[in-house]
């Protein structure tokens, strides 16, 4: 396992410690009961609002013997600061070099959600939530989304090996597209899924309706640094048949245009012309018999159609359920390393 204490980012994890996690992941999904967290806790502090989250941790916490604690900071639990050297005369209750401290105190592993506040991309990509949480924690610290989601890539990876029937998923095209969406969404997940799948060592195409909608430059860089230890190539598109032509995974994600961060009304028209990169029938029929997969939510017939995400080729389910495995696999290697 990685010299770190905490799952922040996979790209901190070597090759070699995701194949094991993914390994185990598929060994809870065929024995989901055990006891590798008994007598564990995990603390699960959501900023931001979850389904799936939530409930495969709460889960998956349980099926190993442990026990979840849920918190809301705001809701149910006092809002928390960030900032050093803030007079804390505001809305803020306890500063999180408390929070992470006790919380330590009382758990084995903390979770942490914390979407960014989609004012200043220069703020928000430092992800200071969930680094001051690590910096803070005597205890490892699980990104459950901040500015990437690495138990979703986890997922997301494992639901394709599921399906290829391997674990070597080098060769095979990859199409990460954007999507349409009404409103300009977090890039955590299209982040993630551009590193998962150079880490993979797939050929791998970022399809986007201009550059605008290139990913930051930190994770382009990491895609770039994967492609050059892992194999595999990185395309940016702007052409949606030459992109989908082939393609054995179409990947599908909506996010705002980053040079628009925090002033989206000039972005909104750009983004409303560009409707038709939904994944359709059509494109579909472009590809080499590909599977589609979304990390979920996703809005029908905007993002995709009905007879996509009803296809036998969409995966997104499995991808969805993954979640409660990988996460397992995730928490049990961290507590493991505690031992």
């Amino acid at each position: 396992m990685p010299s770190m204490k905490h799952f922040l980012n996979t790209q901190d994890w070597s090759r070699a410690d995701l194949d094991a996690l993914l390994a185990q992941a598929a060994v809870f999904k065929r024995d989901k009961l055990g006891d590798a967290l008994k007598g564990r806790s995990i603390a699960l502090v959501f900023f931001n609002p979850s389904m799936r989250t939530r409930t495969s941790f709460e889960l998956g916490a349980f099926q190993l013997g442990g026990h979840a604690v849920v918190l809301q900071p705001g809701k149910d639990a006092w809002p928390v600061e960030f900032d050093l050297g803030t007079v804390m005369d505001g809305d803020t209750e306890e500063h999180i070099a408390e929070v992470a401290r006790v919380l330590g105190r009382y758990v084995d592993l903390i979770g942490v959600r914390a979407f960014p506040k989609f004012v200043d991309w220069t703020r928000d990509r430092e992800d200071l939530v969930l680094k001051s949480f690590a910096k803070y924690s005597p205890v490892p610290v699980i990104n459950m989304e901040t500015i990437t989601h690495p138990c979703q890539e986890l997922a997301h990876a494992l639901a394709l090996q599921e399906h290829f029937g391997t674990s070597d998923l080098r060769g095979k095209k990859y199409v990460l597209t954007w999507t349409y969406h009404p409103r300009p969404l977090n890039t955590a997940v299209a982040n993630s899924a551009l590193t998962i799948a150079t880490r993979l060592g797939m050929d791998v195409t970022l399809l986007c309706p201009t550059p605008e909608y290139v990913l930051d430059e930190r994770y382009m860089g990491w895609a770039a640094q994967n492609v050059a230890e892992s194999g595999g190539s990185l395309a940016v598109s702007h052409d949606i048949d030459s992109a989908y032509t082939g393609a054995d995974v179409v990947y599908a994600k909506s996010w705002g245009a980053l040079p628009y961060f925090g002033n989206w009304a000039p972005e909104k028209p750009i983004r409303d012309q560009y409707r038709h990169f939904i994944v359709d029938e059509a494109k579909m029929a472009l590809t080499d018999n590909g599977v589609f997969s979304h990390c979920l939510p996703l809005r029908r017939n905007v993002k995709a159609t009905d007879a996509v995400m009803d296809s036998p080729n969409c995966i997104a389910i499995d991808e969805a359920e993954n979640r409660l495995h990988v996460q397992k696999s995730v928490m049990a290697a961290l507590v493991g390393r505690r031992d």
